[in-house]
């Protein structure tokens, strides 16, 4: 074991890589209209009473202005067979909409259809964490499907065994 006094950056990466997380794809739109989005393994619920959840967004994410200053968000919570698509969305400078994809959500944000599930959130409170940003969303709309999801451990797509 690593004591914090010990502790370097590639050792606590490594750590973290243990703990198995969803992967869901977190979309925008900017002023004028265009969409924004990222990978996010860093979302949880926060709240039933009043429904809220968090996402945590990278300050050098190339996204990062534009979700600095939206007022909306959504969060697509991937299956399985969207692995692809995540890892699209976590290239930097990828031409991340290309593939055609999304459609238009209740609050005309980006939202993958066949989705595990879409929450449509408006931005309650950005929470500085270091490096990141916690972006905290009143959810508007939720809704789920049906399907594996998608799991990321150890640097990999996972698949629940059976």
């Amino acid at each position: 074991m690593t004591s914090m006094t010990d502790l370097d950056k590639d050792t606590l990466v490594n750590a973290l890589a243990k703990f198995p997380t969803g992967v869901a794809i977190v979309t925008t739109l900017d002023q004028a209209g265009r969409r924004w989005g990222f990978t996010a393994s860093a979302f949880s619920s926060l709240s039933l009473n009043p429904p809220q959840v968090l996402v945590c967004l990278a300050h050098t994410a190339g996204c990062y202005i534009t979700f600095s200053k939206t007022d909306r968000f959504a969060v697509n919570v991937l299956k399985d067979k969207h692995q692809s698509l995540a890892r699209r969305f976590a290239a930097k400078g990828a031409a991340k909409f290309a593939g055609g994809e999304f459609a238009c959500g209740d609050f005309g944000l980006p939202v993958l259809p066949d989705a595990l599930a879409v929450i449509e959130c408006e931005v309650a409170a950005r929470i500085p964490g270091g490096d990141h940003t916690i972006i905290v969303g009143d959810v508007r709309t939720a809704r789920s499907g049906y399907g594996e999801p998608a799991v990321y451990h150890d640097r990999a797509f996972r698949r629940f065994a059976n």
